[in-house]
């Protein structure tokens, strides 16, 4: 190439990776980063590059390392992530956890405004209730209960025919007949520990958090189980842009349905790196069953080279205060349950290992554990909380003007 590249000169491909002295798919990849520009020749097949262009990115020196990942910066005033927790609209969620039922939370994420929740008009329809009852009919008994919760999701938007009126009222609305509809038509669990069929076309009554315990705990809760019931769904409610609430947002800028926007966060809370995680540390405490076994079972798993579930955050590298919080109330309420005693060999041998501080999911963990809640309760719990979050970051998207639309670096073989 000429020292001095003349304006207006466009090179093939070749010549441009050989000038730049990298391959042709790296070349490629420029061009998807928005490094180089392309423009096809006359006949269409192929690709020039400006090489005054070329001759400057030459000088200045090829990227010496690989490009971060790109971070999608989304704007949003439901949640800000602080130090160890988050704050719902600029309120402490540690304190609203305290203060606040389930209900006035889900209010305020939604609509900034301060109120009491309503807790009795959130009601499932009644066609709705009946479709999600028997949508589940087909089942297996032992289906976690998470998996129902999809199955129930669909069935409700099949009986509503106002599911695609998204002005913010009837979102809202939406919003309190899906969460009350996800609780109500999950079977209730029998005081044999066994799930009983549950009634169709039944109206939930009480609060949100009474009504779950019904769905996943055989025995009554005493007030203090029920505190940290409660504060946990407020726990969960939110948490900026966490992967099913991106997924959610996605969904919810192409103007998809309320339940559409659940069912797309329902899809991947699942995952054992985000709302699973609390299945897979009920799953260690009952593997460990006493305070002795902690250290060879966490040993056995490091061993493994498995992660310990419930243990570390991705935002909140000194700790998660939520943790302190809920596992706090946990243990006010039952001091003397032998299963406390298993959590804490647990903080006890992650201590000993300098292993990272615990996290939310250890502590919903440890309160399904000693209710004598039904396998996957936690991810329950984590799902009906997050479903107002996703309904709020929904209700952001609705006002905005198009989709969401990242932009991928192409680093496979070059098109032709």
């Amino acid at each position: 190439m000429a020292e001095h590249a003349q304006a207006g000169e466009w090179i093939d491909a070749a010549a441009a990776a050989r000038r730049l002295g990298v391959k042709p798919a790296t070349l490629y990849s420029y061009v998807s980063r928005g490094v180089l520009r392309r423009r096809r020749d006359c006949g269409g097949r192929r690709s020039l590059f400006d090489a005054a262009e070329v001759e400057q990115l030459a000088r200045r020196g090829r990227p010496r390392r690989p490009p971060a990942p790109a971070e999608l910066v989304i704007e949003s005033s439901v949640t800000a992530l602080g130090a160890d927790r988050p704050y719902y609209r600029g309120r402490d969620a540690l304190e609203l956890a305290g203060e606040q039922p389930f209900e006035a939370v889900a209010a305020w994420l939604w609509t900034g405004e301060p109120g009491d929740g309503e807790a009795g008009r959130w009601r499932a329809s009644g066609e709705g209730l009946a479709a999600a009852v028997a949508a589940q009919s087909g089942l297996p008994a032992d289906v976690l209960p998470l998996d129902r919760l999809q199955v129930i999701t669909t069935a409700l938007a099949a009986a509503d025919p106002l599911r695609f009126h998204l002005d913010r009222p009837g979102v809202i609305a939406t919003a309190r007949a899906l969460i009350a509809g996800l609780v109500d038509a999950l079977p209730r669990v029998g005081s044999a520990g066994r799930d009983a069929p549950p009634a169709a076309g039944a109206e939930g009554a009480g609060t949100i958090a009474e009504r779950l315990w019904g769905r996943l705990c055989g025995a009554p809760p005493s007030p203090g189980l029920m505190r940290a019931l409660q504060a946990a769904l407020v726990l969960m409610a939110d948490h900026e842009l966490a992967a099913s609430t991106l997924a959610a947002r996605v969904a919810a800028s192409v103007r998809a349905d309320p339940y559409a926007v659940v069912a797309a966060g329902l899809g991947v809370l699942g995952g054992p790196l985000h709302g699973g995680a609390s299945y897979g540390a009920e799953l260690m405490l009952a593997e460990i069953g006493e305070p002795g076994r902690a250290s060879r079972v966490i040993g056995e798993r490091l061993r493994g080279g498995q992660r310990i579930p419930g243990l570390g955050h991705s935002v909140y590298k000194s700790g998660d205060a939520r943790f302190a919080r809920l596992y706090g109330l946990v243990r006010d309420a039952a001091p003397d349950d032998p299963r406390l005693d298993v959590v804490d060999a647990v903080l006890a041998e992650a201590s000993r290992r300098r292993l990272p501080a615990p996290n939310s999911d250890l502590a919903l963990a440890a309160l399904t554990s000693v209710a004598g809640m039904a396998p996957g309760a936690g991810e329950v719990v984590f799902a009906v909380a997050r479903t107002a979050g996703w309904i709020a970051h929904a209700l952001e998207e609705y006002g905005r003007g198009g989709p969401l639309r990242p932009r991928a670096v192409y680093t496979g073989p070059p098109p032709t």
